[in-house]
C-alpha cells in the first residue's frame, strides 16, 4: 500500500508540472535560452539542470529500501504505451523543453524547433552542436520501466512517467550514447564517462523510488558499486 502511494504521489507530481507547464505562454519569435556557464579551458563542463538527485547518503537509503527481485520480461511492451513527446505549453513539447533546459546557446523558432545551440553530453562527454545529434534520454528506461512495474500502470500514468521533468529522469545526451544504452540497467551498461556514474546511479536510484519500481539484483549491486565513486 505505501508503494502504491508513493508511486502515486510522484505521478501526481508530474502530471501536475506538466498542468503548469501548460499554462506557460508559448514563445511567439525565435528566442535565444540564458546561456548556463562554460567551463575554463581543461575542466568539464559542470551538470546541466537535470532536477538534482538525492546526494549519494541518501541514495543508499533509497536504494537500500526498493524492493529487489528478478524482473520477468513482460509480454505487451509498446513504447506507444509510454505517450511522448507531449506538449508542454504552445507548440513546445517535452524534447524542446530539456533541449533548451540543458543547452547553451539553444534559438528556438516559432514553432519551438531549436535552430541552433551546444550540448554537452554528460555521459561520453561530447559537446553536439546541432540538436539533430541529441537524444532525450529516459534515465530509467521506458522497458525497464515496464518489467519492473509499469506494466501494471494506467496509461495516464506511463505518460506522466516518459514526460517527466520534475525528477531526475530526463536529460539530452549524445544519440550515440544514447543508442549504445537502449533499455540496459546499470548492471549492463553505464555512461562511458566514469565521472558521470555517482550522478547516474543517484539519479536512476531516486526514479525507481519515485515511483517504487523495483530492481534486479545485479542492477541493485551495480548502483551500489556506482554509489562508490560519490566518495572519489
Amino acid at each position: 500500500m505505501l508503494e502504491h502511494l508513493h508511486r502515486r504521489t510522484a505521478l501526481l507530481a508530474a502530471v501536475s508540472a506538466l498542468a503548469g507547464v501548460a499554462l506557460t505562454a508559448a514563445p511567439t519569435t525565435a528566442i535565444a535560452a540564458t546561456p548556463h556557464t562554460h567551463a575554463s579551458a581543461g575542466q568539464v563542463p559542470a551538470i546541466r539542470e537535470l532536477p538534482e538527485p538525492p546526494d549519494a547518503t541518501k541514495a543508499r537509503e533509497l536504494l537500500a529500501g526498493l524492493v529487489v527481485a528478478d524482473e520477468a520480461d513482460v509480454p505487451g511492451y509498446s513504447r506507444a504505451k509510454f505517450p511522448h513527446w507531449i506538449t508542454q505549453h504552445g507548440t513546445c513539447d517535452t524534447r524542446e523543453v530539456v533541449l533548451q533546459r540543458d543547452g547553451e546557446d539553444v534559438v528556438q523558432d516559432d514553432q519551438c524547433r531549436a535552430t541552433s545551440g551546444t550540448w554537452y553530453s554528460e555521459y561520453d562527454g561530447r559537446t553536439i552542436n546541432s540538436a539533430s545529434g541529441i537524444d532525450i534520454d529516459h534515465i530509467v528506461p521506458l522497458k525497464e520501466a515496464w518489467r519492473s512495474g509499469a506494466s501494471k500502470w494506467t496509461t495516464d500514468e506511463r505518460r506522466a512517467f516518459a514526460n517527466d521533468l520534475v525528477h531526475s529522469q530526463l536529460i539530452a545526451v549524445s544519440a550515440g550514447s544514447n543508442q549504445s544504452k537502449g533499455d540496459k540497467d546499470p548492471a549492463a551498461w553505464r555512461p562511458p564517462l566514469e565521472s558521470y556514474h555517482c550522478t547516474y546511479s543517484r539519479a536512476w536510484i531516486s526514479v525507481k523510488a519515485e515511483y517504487a519500481l523495483t530492481a534486479n539484483p545485479a542492477e541493485a549491486d551495480a548502483l551500489s558499486q556506482m554509489l562508490d565513486t560519490c566518495n572519489t
